[in-house]
């Protein structure tokens, strides 16, 4: 199962439809946050996707949870935008999370900086900003296969 990771598009609309048009096969799209007007486009335009989001800080009243969870294959995933976990000092408290959650997987965005790690199996990441990255690398999303051999995810230049 191919899951495609993104973030911080922050008004991009372009940087949602390319990732779309890039992964026309992917098994489900996970939006962490900070674009969601312009997700619910992108929603119109592939209703028969699967697509999944978390509120980021910048999404104003957003009806969206500020975390949730999302199921592949029988592997749990912990899925947030990441301000409401202090993100940008420490992925501590995410982990702790996805820890007492059973979560394999943790997801999060907000720095607009890649991340991945691995922690006492559990998958950290964050696959950077679609439209202002902060790292000094290009725009990125991110990718996540889930197969009966393993999980693996990969950052993307966009």
């Amino acid at each position: 199962m191919r899951i495609i990771v993104y973030s911080d598009t922050h008004g991009s609309f372009a940087a949602h439809a390319e990732i779309f048009k890039r992964n026309e096969n992917a098994n489900a799209f996970i939006f962490l946050g900070d674009g969601e007007r312009e997700l619910d486009k992108i929603k119109a335009l592939y209703p028969d996707k699967t697509i999944v989001n978390a509120a980021g800080n910048c999404d104003y009243c957003s009806m969206a949870p500020q975390s949730d969870l999302f199921m592949a294959k029988g592997v749990k995933i912990l899925f947030t935008h990441g301000h409401t976990f202090g993100v940008k000092y420490s992925v501590n408290r995410l982990y702790y999370k996805a820890k007492e959650i059973d979560a394999k997987i943790a997801l999060f965005g907000h720095t607009h900086c890649r991340y991945y790690s691995y922690e006492d199996g559990i998958h950290i990441l964050n696959p950077g900003s679609a439209s202002c990255p902060r790292d000094g690398k290009p725009k990125s999303y991110a990718f996540i296969d889930v197969t009966d051999s393993g999980i693996m995810c990969s950052h993307v230049d966009l």
